[in-house]
């Protein structure tokens, strides 16, 4: 994984696609730049969640773009994808990386400042600070972070830090300026009434950010 890949990270999310097919908008999404994808399910049956991975797998190959998968090491197996992104209760970071690979992606979520310490002994590709702001596409969250925590996020943590929770075009200039190495959306994307564009934006804000 290059840092650069972490860049425009679109979350997936179906609902909300509202109502339309969240393969369609992930293929338009790709073409206006997407650099990496996270898979994330939470209410799909096993085969459903493999299915729709492998979908969205093959839609991203041509663009060189990876495919990781939320929370499942087994379902990022079955569905050859590059890689799972863990959160604080999920399976181990070590075991993941047993079972994965040392060519896998591993991301880890922090939910406060308190476990990134922890995060910057294990080994893994990055982790997602999360929220920064309240959001409604996660409501089991901690405390959001806010521009001064996300700052202080950065200084601590040793591995690239990718912020989520409440990141669109409005907010991710502030976002930005705190150091971060990319920008996890998924409504921003997801729900946007031309998803391509709302992905061209993003990618032209690191451009403009000279980053």
């Amino acid at each position: 994984m290059k840092e650069q890949d972490l860049r425009v990270y679109l979350v997936t999310d179906r609902l909300a696609a509202k109502g339309r097919d969240a393969k369609s908008v992930i293929a338009v999404a790709l073409k206006g730049g997407v650099t990496m994808i996270q898979v994330r399910e939470k209410e799909a049956s096993a085969r459903d969640f493999i299915a729709f991975a492998k979908a969205v797998k093959e839609l991203a190959v041509p663009y060189g773009v990876p495919v990781v998968i939320n929370d499942r090491v087994d379902v990022a197996v079955a569905a050859g994808a590059d890689g799972v992104h863990l959160g604080q209760s999920d399976i181990p970071c070590e075991v993941a990386r047993t079972m994965l690979g040392r060519e896998s992606i591993i991301g880890l979520s922090v939910e406060n400042l308190s476990q990134i310490p922890t995060a910057n002994s294990l080994d893994v590709d990055y982790i997602g600070v999360s929220p920064v702001f309240a959001t409604p596409t996660k409501r089991d969250t901690a405390e959001p972070f806010g521009l001064d925590g996300l700052s202080r996020a950065v200084r601590i943590s040793e591995h690239p830090v990718v912020a989520i929770g409440g990141v669109n075009i409005e907010t991710s200039p502030g976002i930005l300026a705190c150091g971060v190495d990319g920008l996890a959306v998924v409504s921003a994307i997801m729900g946007a009434d031309d998803p391509r564009r709302a992905t061209s934006e993003l990618r032209q804000l690191w451009v403009n950010s000279n980053l």
